[in-house]
């Protein structure tokens, strides 16, 4: 067992209720901040009272469901807390998520209100008597409600949040966490980090992201302000402007997130950046070969901390802190040690202490442990087990799943996963999940998704998708991913679809994945660019690096090979290095394929058309995503990250 040496506190504190204290002492300080508007510590929290009182006439009780689908915004933030003001546990729910996701997220943990815009309503039907909120249409009526905190009896054990992961049996599923868990976390990140009223946090993750959530209250209970980057493409240079801009300190993504703001080698680059003093990553393996550079310069004062935890135990179980005196203490980064008032234990598979450098599984308890998911006391019961090990707080531990070891000094290693789960740009994903849906389509007799690592050092694995037909005739893959399109988020759906007349075995007869896996990628469906073209051969060079290996055609659309925002980032830093000129990032939106963006850049014109406007970029990514759903898989733009 890996006991953690937390100093003595109290357990029964409610983030929102500290939230009130803090807002009590700085009624005037910047709070909140997005584009040109901003909130002080007064304003969000009225506003959010103003909400909860909305919200306890209209029945929400302690413990009620209130879904969330708003994008990362300053309606979301005072929408999370005024529902924590009402008593009730917030539910993210991504605008960008396709409608039948949606739908089930609401129906299986029975949401009793939604809060929401006028026009994103549509995108969720809900049964009568579902309280609907609209935070644009309802303004005037709401800012009628009192302003004063409501006083509402919320206890530590009540959950604070619902939090959807993806799911083995096809569908996601909705992890609870209480109070107790959070504040605890909180707690800990705020005194670890020592964060005050001079920081300034930079939240650019989805809001439905369990690392998302103590980025939207530790700053704001020490007295600091949380500016968020506004919904759309991912763009690494208004993330770099908007670091530089408000002199943010506090950064937290996953490491996909965050290479691309570093890896232009750029002083002047380096330099806008030197107010962070930490950096946050969780969700995936850290590479050091890609932070060394930055963290080696002279405009760099931060250092960084790999976090570890699964959403069911409030987000950070296990921490590493880096800096460029300790990046080569380990061959790898480690996972850690655990938290405040949490343990970990390594067990075997009959759930028995592993000695010192033996591998096993990662065993979770203390106060950190969830709630369980939502209406599934199967599962529950499968994954919250009874504690019965030796040096573990709690009635309840958690199986992680993951297989680690623990080195002579105490720090945990990471090793990998004993399921099929796994982490694609730091989203944990069920490969059950996507089989299902791929297997539910019209045709198709068995889906099998492996992982292909990338044959390139340091970048990042890619899902691929093999097939078989009830038929026995070739798969519609274009028809296939629209299907996938229409139930899975962007980062679920495989960039490789394959047909194949049969599916490898193992010689005890079950299907065999690693053969799967050793497949080589399947070729483009378009000739390889022209030699000859400069601007088109260096772009399809740009792509086969931040793709992982992929060759492309010249008509291959770069969403479709497995691009995300992330990866546009990436292609967009290297192609204005390279140009020597800046351009805009929705101009690689609008151009994806390879012939059409060498065009571009290698005409007279190519200056950038698509514009830089935050809302003009978000209004190319939703109508490239509709197109997507609707019509024909091959035009896309990727969902934001």
């Amino acid at each position: 067992m890996i006991a953690d040496a937390s100093p003595p506190g109290r357990f029964d504190d409610c983030v929102h209720r500290q939230f009130e204290l803090q807002a009590a002492l700085t009624p005037d300080a910047l709070a909140l901040a997005a584009g040109s508007t901003s909130l002080t510590y007064r304003q969000l929290n009225e506003r959010a009272n103003q909400l909860a009182h909305r919200l306890r006439a209209a029945g929400i009780v302690v413990g009620s469901r209130v879904g969330i689908l708003l994008p990362r915004s300053i309606d979301a933030v005072v929408a999370i807390y005024g529902v924590l003001k009402a008593g009730g546990a917030y539910v993210p729910l991504d605008p960008a998520y396709p409608r039948n996701r949606l739908a089930h997220m609401a129906d299986s943990i029975g949401l009793q209100a939604v809060i929401s815009h006028s026009l994103l309503g549509g995108l969720l039907e809900t049964p009568p008597g579902v309280t609907r909120v609209a935070l644009d249409a309802d303004a005037a009526s709401l800012s009628h409600e009192s302003s004063e905190n409501p006083q509402v009896d919320v206890t530590a054990d009540d959950p604070i949040y619902v939090i959807f992961t993806s799911g083995s049996t096809g569908q996601p599923k909705g992890a609870a966490v209480r109070h107790r868990g959070f504040a605890n976390l909180v707690r800990w990140f705020r005194r670890e980090f020592a964060i005050s009223a001079r920081d300034r946090t930079l939240v650019v993750s989805a809001l439905g992201f369990d690392l998302t959530q103590k980025n939207l209250f530790a700053t704001l209970l020490s007295g600091g302000s949380v500016h968020l980057c506004p919904t759309g493409p991912y763009d690494v240079t208004l993330q770099r402007d908007l670091i530089e801009r408000h002199a943010i300190t506090l950064l937290n993504c996953t490491p996909s997130a965050f290479y691309p703001l570093i890896e232009t080698p750029v002083e002047a680059t380096l330099r806008g950046l030197s107010s962070l003093r930490v950096v946050i990553l969780g969700g995936e393996p850290i590479s050091v070969a890609r932070l060394r550079p930055w963290l080696n310069s002279a405009p760099c004062h931060a250092e960084v901390a790999n976090t570890y935890g699964p959403t069911e135990c409030s987000d950070i179980c296990g921490f590493h802190r880096l800096n460029r005196h300790t990046l080569d203490a380990y061959p790898f980064v480690p996972l850690g040690r655990p938290i405040d008032h949490v343990q970990l234990a390594i067990v075997d598979e009959n759930l028995q202490p592993c000695p010192p450098g033996t591998a096993g599984e990662l065993i979770v308890g203390g106060i950190g442990v969830g709630a369980g998911y939502v209406n599934d006391p199967e599962l529950t019961a499968r994954k919250f087990i009874p504690n019965h090990l030796r040096g573990l707080s709690g009635p309840v531990v958690y199986r992680t799943g993951d297989q680690v070891r623990q080195l002579p000094d105490g720090v945990i290693e990471f090793l990998g996963r004993l399921d099929h789960q796994v982490k694609i740009r730091g989203y944990r994903i069920e490969l059950h999940e996507i089989e299902a849906v791929l297997g539910a389509a019209p045709d198709v007799r068995e889906a099998i998704v492996v992982v292909r690592p990338s044959p390139l050092p340091g970048g990042e694995p890619r899902l691929a998708a093999y097939l078989t037909t009830r038929s026995g005739a070739p798969a519609d893959l274009t028809a296939l991913k629209a299907h996938a399109h229409a139930f899975l988020p962007e980062y679920m759906v495989p960039p490789s679809l394959e047909w194949l007349p049969a599916l490898p075995l193992s010689p005890n007869g079950k299907v065999d994945r690693r053969a799967l896996g050793a497949r080589s990628e399947p070729a483009g469906g378009t000739p390889p660019a022209a030699a000859g073209n400069e601007v088109e051969s260096r772009i399809r060079e740009l792509w086969r690096e931040v793709l992982g290996g992929v060759e492309a055609g010249r008509d291959d659309n770069f969403f479709d090979l497995g691009g995300s925002s992330i990866h546009v980032a990436r292609v967009h830093a290297a192609l204005q290095q390279w140009l020597g000129r800046e351009i805009p990032i929705t101009d690689l939106f609008a151009h994806p394929t390879l012939r059409t963006l060498a065009a571009h850049f290698g005409s007279a014109n190519g200056t950038g058309t698509a514009g830089s406007d935050p809302h003009q970029r978000a209004r190319l990514q939703r109508a490239a995503l509709a197109a997507r759903r609707t019509s024909r898989p091959s035009h896309v733009i990727a969902r934001p990250e």
